[in-house]
């Protein structure tokens, strides 16, 4: 088989390791793809969001499978675009990314196929948002109701603070979704759905705010882990059973079928799980650490799913152990990033670890240079979480990038045991 990847970010590094990984998979390539990934695959240029010309190089390079990344591509119907040309996608259409790229739409299917999520009430007015915010609080959730890259959303019990942000919002043209707080620890849930078959993948914890201890603005995602030994097997039952079936048919019933990734975010709370948000993709940082755990042929899984046939699936195998994804950022990431500098010790030395790029680039003396917010994903397994913090901080410590930052807990809450799901009410 032959693999198309759309997109350039770490997640999709990711990808192309895993399907390099899969016997089946005999040629890997990745448009416009990243430094770090020449290694694996064949980089060809190509802008992710033209569908046309997405599906031009698809032909080109005889794909038999394009799996794009990013969401942007999938809510402007680039997948479309690429079964039109008859080669299969793994991707939503244009019409089921809209449980990603509008939040409204999001909570209207909950809604009907009965899953718990936040109360919620959308403004499109500035003269409607004071009115609104005195019926949230006193910790006021004010998102972007379009894409936002995961930093359109401002969580804050300073009631100042959530008009500004709606305001900002308001005066930019976007319509502001607010939403009543979830409190309880967070999981995404990253699950295959072809149609009403849904596989779901380890359930893996991002850590959102730019700083230690879930402090800052809230950023693309800074690090993540899997397992999650504090969240138990059957509260994972319930999200597939009453969450994500729910949807996935409630999407059949609507004539829109979901084929692809289905990402459930949602809060563990008294009350059970409840949902904060769907994306319609992989998730990043989420996917580095779930991926370097998987046993099965990745291609497979994708094409599978892709072409209608995922209830034929065999179950799927996972290595034994935990993974953790720790994010290298630029100086000032998630405001606008400092970028053009160097980077060095990039190259991965241990068998257990990885470094993705992300936001990098090559200057033209050949010296690798950073490009963007998020640059790099160390990402390393280990026994339990705790040897795999160790081994990801570790060979963090060896590459070198001025003024980058990271977080330093990573996992470290969960490998300290202060994490549990809150008794039932």
């Amino acid at each position: 088989m032959r693999v198309l990847v759309i997109g350039s970010g770490a997640r999709e590094h990711a990808l192309v390791l895993a399907l390099r990984r899969d016997p089946g998979v005999r040629a890997v390539f990745a448009a416009p793809g990243n430094p770090g990934m020449a290694a694996q695959a064949e980089l060809r240029a190509v802008d992710p969001v033209n569908a046309d010309a997405v599906a031009a190089l698809a032909r080109e390079v005889a794909a038999d499978l394009v799996v794009i990344g990013p969401e942007v591509p999938l809510v402007l119907g680039v997948a479309d675009a690429v079964r039109a040309a008859g080669i299969a996608c793994f991707g939503p259409s244009a019409d089921a990314a809209r449980i990603e790229g509008s939040k409204a739409f999001a909570k209207d299917v909950m809604a009907a196929a009965g899953v718990r999520t936040a109360h919620s009430e959308v403004v499109d007015h500035p003269g409607e948002l004071d009115a609104a915010l005195d019926r949230f609080g006193p910790t006021w959730v004010v998102k972007d109701d379009g894409l936002a890259a995961g930093k359109g959303v401002v969580v804050t019990a300073d009631r100042l603070a959530a008009r500004d942000h709606g305001a900002e919002l308001l005066e930019q043209g976007h319509p502001v979704l607010l939403e009543s707080f979830l409190d309880g620890p967070e999981v995404s849930l990253f699950c295959l759905v072809d149609g009403e078959t849904v596989v779901p993948l380890l359930p893996a914890q991002d850590h959102k705010r730019v700083g230690d201890g879930d402090t800052g603005p809230n950023t693309g995602g800074m690090g993540a882990y899997t397992p999650l030994p504090w969240l138990p097997a059957e509260t994972v039952t319930e999200i597939i059973e009453d969450v994500v079936k729910p949807v996935a048919a409630e999407m059949v019933r609507r004539g829109v079928p979901f084929s692809g990734l289905l990402y459930a975010g949602l809060a563990i709370g008294q009350a059970g799980p409840a949902v904060v948000e769907f994306n319609c993709r992989f998730g990043d940082p989420e996917t580095q650490a779930v991926l370097a755990l998987l046993e099965s042929p990745l291609g497979e899984l994708l094409y599978a799913t892709a072409t209608g046939s995922l209830d034929q699936a065999p179950p799927l195998r996972w290595h034994d152990g935990a993974a953790i994804t720790v994010v290298l950022a630029a100086e000032n990431y998630p405001g606008r990033p400092r970028t053009g500098d160097v980077i060095a010790g990039t190259e991965t030395t241990e068998p257990d670890t990885d470094v993705l790029h992300a936001g990098t680039a090559l200057r033209d003396d050949g010296a690798l240079v950073s490009a963007g917010g998020r640059v790099l994903s160390i990402v390393a397994t280990g026994a339990d979480l705790a040897e795999a913090r160790t081994r990801a901080y570790d060979r963090l410590a060896g590459v070198k990038l001025p003024g980058a930052h990271c977080r330093t807990d990573i996992a470290l809450a969960a490998v300290e045991d202060r994490i549990s799901v809150p008794a039932r009410v």
